[in-house]
């Protein structure tokens, strides 16, 4: 018998001063057996910096041709498409291909040696962007993560925090270029 993803629902508030972007946002997560809630988390974040209009968690982990998350224009376009993790090379040619913008974020330990595998290869693809996530701070995220959540997110000149009643973790991503490893 195959295991059920775990439900979570998240009252996420985002105030975003860089884009002019302010939104409550009430998420229905569903987190699939093998994930974390470090992962889950980080899906959360990568919903709150890119939040706008055609913005959806996708089936993730349990389809393949799908990433985390896409912004979808209303002729059903691919303007943005997320993925979470170390994606190998196919999927990020083939996410180049589908989509106007690709974003990777990568938060593991393991994210330069990831990387430097793949940013000789993956340089051609303009649009492109890899993020990493220190671990320290994904950590910190998943300590914010309870099955019904009241998050928010600031964003004011270029700094982050995620933050709950009682906890607040600042987010910094680096971007990673071929120059980085």
């Amino acid at each position: 018998m195959a295991l059920k993803a775990t439900i979570y629902k998240a009252d996420l508030q985002i105030a975003d001063l860089d884009r002019n972007y302010y939104a409550d946002h009430a998420l229905t997560l569903a987190r699939h057996p093998s994930e974390t809630d470090e992962r889950l988390m980080v899906r959360v974040l990568m919903y709150a910096l890119h939040a706008q209009e055609g913005i959806a968690f996708t089936r993730g982990l349990s389809e393949a041709d799908e990433p985390e998350i896409w912004v979808k224009d209303l002729t059903g376009q691919i303007r943005l498409w997320i993925d979470i993790g170390q994606p190998d090379e196919a999927r990020l040619r083939k996410a180049s291909g589908r989509a106007e913008q690709v974003i990777a974020v990568c938060y593991s330990s393991s994210c330069a040696l990831w990387w430097k595998s793949l940013e000789t290869r993956l340089a051609r693809l303009k649009n492109l962007q890899v993020l990493q996530l220190p671990v320290a701070t994904s950590q910190a995220l998943a300590a914010l993560a309870t099955r019904s959540m009241r998050l928010q997110c600031l964003v004011q000149d270029g700094e982050v925090w995620m933050s709950t009643d009682t906890t607040r973790v600042r987010v910094e991503l680096k971007r990673l270029d071929a120059s980085d490893c």
